[in-house]
């Protein structure tokens, strides 16, 4: 995890992009469309300049779906963003300690 994440965000309040609900399982996207089914998803990027994690799978679902035309790009990127529901709320039911 990187340390200038910002912190996660209570239940259903706005995401933070803190990225601790990727860092511990993969959401259904990453478990249908990459195979991933534990630990860190392999979408899972942070954005430096942002100083937050993001969904590639949102931001530029061809890189990780390599017969997914570039085309159509941001069209599945809007599909994945409304199948996990992004940016309505923290869904993640953990607590993060230090």
């Amino acid at each position: 995890m990187q340390h200038a994440a910002p912190p996660k965000p209570a239940l259903g309040v706005p995401c933070t992009g803190c990225g601790a609900c990727c860092l511990l399982e993969p959401c259904p996207v990453g478990r249908l469309w990459l195979g991933s089914w534990r630990g860190r998803c392999r979408a899972l990027e942070w954005d430096g300049a942002a100083h937050r994690y993001v969904c590639g799978m949102v931001r530029q679902p061809a890189r990780y779906l390599r017969w997914l035309p570039a085309r159509l790009n941001a069209w599945a990127g809007r599909r994945f963003a409304r199948w996990i529901a992004a940016g309505a709320g923290c869904d993640a039911d953990i607590e993060i300690t230090d």
